[in-house]
């Protein structure tokens, strides 16, 4: 079972509200692949020292 449906299934068997489940789950998402858009177009990762 992936980590996102064991999440899913603790926030349903906790009645907790889903909605704020999916924002969350969609926020880390698109704050990962922006994350590596950025470091594909710069050419290097975050803190790297190579080249410095």
């Amino acid at each position: 079972m992936t980590q996102f449906a064991t999440e899913l299934l603790n926030y349903l068997a906790q009645k907790q509200d889903i909605d704020d489940f999916f924002r969350q789950s969609l926020e880390t998402a698109m704050n990962e692949l922006l994350q590596a858009e950025l470091s594909a177009f710069l050419g290097y990762e975050p803190y790297e020292k190579s080249g410095y």
